[in-house]
């Protein structure tokens, strides 16, 4: 016998196989059972979710001689006859080939013809939504007054293209995309039944890579099978057969965005290009790598709105507190603009290096968002380059010496230390005013008496920050958010520049307080 494809040959044959859409299932069931099926059914989603497998299931469960708990038994001649596509009582119809009002008027004349066994003859028309407009207007009658021996299922992609009177005559069913975890654990299975060993984490890129269809993830696995035939499956062939990019490289790949350095950035894109990765998959890739951390910078909790292991989630939050949600927002603007050049390009590699390079730089680009990341850049620089004062001596021209701050009398106590070390993520995950404000203010502490209190020292000269002085509500929303992240309580004090208890604040940087960060460690002699 020829081989048979893995999304053929495991296609669901009663309602226990389908996978992912529960709410449809359970539905179909009761009303089987029940006796108390409709005469019009409309699938709609996006492919390979199960639409015309669940549509075949129908077909036989309401013609089946001994149905069980509202499926089909597969076992009886009616229903064999319908899985072998012998049957005269289920006809299948290709709308996309088959879209005219003849192919209709055809259907018309039939259903005046009773089946002849079983109970049912049902209509599965795939792709309805390519019917024209005549076809719709001729199939309306029929639709709506079907003899009580007739149904019809109707399979779309496009529901919005299906003419409202249509839809008004059917039962509505939406499948929805399947989840990762739910297409993971199907594949895991069937390779089990196939006796292919895979890693876990092979199985778990298939499952991504299909985009929420089962179908699709069956047929990537099917190649990556294909291609390391009577071989573990293991995630680098997955990635090599794919074409696809390790998520270190992309950990990797922003990290050389953020410093600017555009020859690491084309050093990476180098490595891809030999390993012979597909560049389209990358930029989608990497694109959803960004949408990802974009989702944890904005998210009070990352865990429900990212799907991945805890190690990547790990990554990916120690990662949002080295960027801001702006210039995130513009990496995506810049390669979702690629994604949909690169695709007809010619020259893949150029149009992906000159996006790598405006990502660099930003600016190249007038957009506000490339503003925004050029201030950023700015603001690092100054933040970094030593401050230099002139003193002249006598008889000497003036000299840049190095100014010093003045030493604290006593240490930050270490929950500040603590605080301020996860700073720069805390205050990336404040929202409003208070998230611009703190843009341009510095965590310090009493250094005069060492006190356990976070001051945040906002700019003196300007009228936003000064009005936030000492705000209830802005105090409450960083004091829940230091809870969160590091579980400490902290009594936090908002104030000027030219406040005069600003003059005793010593700053504590986020460098200083990791290294002031004390760990028992005991050494074995």
């Amino acid at each position: 016998m020829s081989y048979q494809a893995l999304y053929r040959k495991f296609r669901p044959t009663n309602f226990d196989d389908v996978k992912g859409q529960d709410h449809i299932v359970t539905t179909l069931r009761n009303q089987i059972k029940a006796g108390r099926v409709g005469h019009a059914y409309l699938f709609c989603g996006t492919r390979g979710t199960g639409k015309t497998s669940v549509a075949k299931i129908v077909a036989r469960a309401v013609n089946c001689e001994n149905p069980v708990n509202g499926s089909p038994c597969n076992e009886c001649p009616t229903c064999k006859s319908i899985l072998a596509g012998t049957s005269m009582n289920v006809i299948e119809i290709d709308a996309a080939s088959n879209n005219g009002v003849d192919n209709i008027r055809e259907i018309r004349e039939e259903v005046a013809y009773r089946p002849t066994e079983g109970n049912y003859k049902v209509y599965i028309i795939d792709e309805v939504h390519m019917l024209s407009a005549g076809a719709f207007n001729a199939l309306l009658k029929t639709l709506e007054e079907p003899p009580s021996y007739v149904i019809f299922i109707l399979a779309t992609t496009e529901a919005h293209k299906i003419p409202v009177t249509i839809l008004s005559r059917c039962q509505r069913y939406d499948f929805h995309r399947i989840t990762n975890d739910t297409i993971a654990a199907r594949l895991s299975d069937l390779l089990q039944q196939e006796g292919v060993e895979a890693e876990e984490r092979a199985v778990q890129y298939v499952a991504k890579a299909g985009d929420g269809s089962m179908r699709d993830a069956l047929s990537l696995l099917d190649q990556c099978i294909a291609f390391y035939l009577g071989q573990k499956l293991t995630y680098d062939n997955v990635l090599d057969v794919l074409g696809a990019v390790d998520t270190e490289v992309f950990s990797r790949m922003l990290r050389e965005i953020l410093n600017g350095n555009a020859g690491g950035v084309m050093k990476i894109l180098g490595e891809i290009v030999t390993a012979g990765r597909e560049l389209t998959q990358f930029v989608s890739d990497f694109t959803w790598y960004l949408r990802n951390l974009l989702m944890v910078k904005t998210s009070d909790d990352p865990e429900a709105v990212v799907d991945m292991s805890s190690e990547n989630l790990k990554l990916l939050i120690e990662e949002s507190g080295m960027i801001d949600e702006d210039t995130l927002m513009r990496y995506i603007r810049v390669l979702s603009e690629l994604s949909g050049q690169i695709r007809f390009a010619t020259q893949k590699r150029v149009l992906v290096e000159v996006a790598m390079i405006k990502l660099c730089r930003p600016q190249m680009e007038t957009n506000l968002d490339s503003l925004l990341d050029r201030i950023r850049v700015l603001e690092r620089k100054i933040e970094e380059a030593p401050t230099q004062v002139y003193v002249p001596q006598p008889g000497q021209q003036a000299a840049a010496v190095q100014k010093k701050k003045p030493e604290p009398v006593y240490a930050a106590p270490e929950d500040l230390q603590r605080i301020v070390s996860e700073w720069p993520a805390i205050a990336g995950q404040t929202r409003g005013i208070l998230h611009e404000v703190l843009k341009t203010a510095r965590p310090s502490y009493d250094g005069s008496t060492g006190e356990n209190v976070l001051y945040v020292l906002l700019p003196a000269n300007d009228l936003i920050s000064r009005s936030r002085e000492n705000n209830e509500e802005d105090i409450k929303q960083l004091q829940s958010i230091i809870q969160r992240r590091t579980g400490k309580t902290a009594e936090i004090r908002l104030i000027a520049g030219d406040d005069q208890k600003a003059g005793n604040l010593a700053a504590l940087t986020v460098d200083e307080a990791l290294q002031n960060i004390h760990m028992n460690i005991d050494v074995e002699e």
